[in-house]
């Protein structure tokens, strides 16, 4: 299979990949999200996988842009428990290191970490896995990385501090994109939608009591402007399906209620953390 990641072999999206997927496959490697939905648009890629929301950050709001905009089917959700490891070339310590290089989310997830080592600068990158490559590849010595097991040992780095991110119980998770929009309706358990509201009150108030009276779960509510209508929002929300008829009757109504509804994407409910 071709399966986009964001960022370098070694990355977190990475790590999702081949835990879905196996290592035996093509991943094609892009640093930034856009290029996601292109590939897949233009059918060079079978699938991409995508960051969608972390525990710390919260949601990652340009990519529900993203899937929004270029309809981009979800076919699968998958949560990554993420540990932050400050590595570098074998043979020094945290003493011999002077600049850490790294992603902005990652930096800021283990800022405490860095507030106790004030000789290290640090330095906004790309990708977590990619600075990883780069020292390896120059033997940069006195710079590190931040970035996860897989990283360390595809580049033979050394980790200096392991779980460095601020708060331990730190998870992302991450949506399979696909384009083909098939639905399964025997083997979902979860469901993303999209929709926009009338300009009037009550209207949010009223889609939620259908969720209620179907007893549907939501687990996710996520606003977005909407880009040409000031003032305006769309809502992405996640649901917990336990009876597919059920399910189907919330959506029939809270069609009759919405300007516009889109179903985003019916999957497993992959969360075990």
């Amino acid at each position: 299979m071709k399966i986009a990641i964001q960022g370098t072999i070694g990355s977190f999206h990475y790590e999702v990949a081949k835990n879905l997927y196996g290592a035996d496959n093509d991943f094609v490697e892009c640093m930034d999200f856009n290029e996601i939905p292109i590939l897949l648009q233009q059918n060079k890629i079978d699938n991409g996988i995508m960051a969608i929301e972390n525990t710390i950050a919260g949601a990652i709001l340009p990519n529900y842009a993203l899937i929004d905009e270029y309809n981009l089917h979800i076919s699968a959700e998958y949560y990554l428990p993420i540990q932050h490891h400050l590595m570098a070339l074998p043979g020094q310590n945290v003493s011999d290191i002077k600049e850490v290089w790294s992603h902005p989310m990652a930096l800021l997830q283990c800022r405490k970490y860095f507030r106790s080592q004030p000789h290290i600068k640090l330095v906004e990158e790309k990708d977590t896995a990619e600075m990883a490559k780069i020292i390896q590849q120059k033997n940069l010595k006195g710079i590190a990385a931040i970035a996860g097991y897989e990283a360390a040992k595809i580049y033979d780095l050394e980790i200096l501090a392991e779980s460095i991110q601020t708060n331990k119980i730190n998870a992302t998770r991450f949506v399979v994109l696909d384009g083909n929009h098939q639905y399964n309706a025997d083997s979902f358990s979860k469901s993303s939608i999209k929709f926009t509201l009338h300009h009037q009150a009550g209207s949010l108030v009223e889609v939620l009591q259908i969720l209620k009276d179907y007893k549907l779960n939501m687990s996710k509510i996520q606003s977005l402007p909407v880009i040409d209508k000031p003032w305006e929002y769309a809502f992405f929300v996640d649901v917990l399906v336990d009876e597919a008829d059920a399910y189907k009757q919330a959506l029939h109504e809270i069609e009759k209620r919405v300007t516009a509804l889109k179903i985003l994407g019916e999957y497993r409910n992959n969360k075990k953390l």
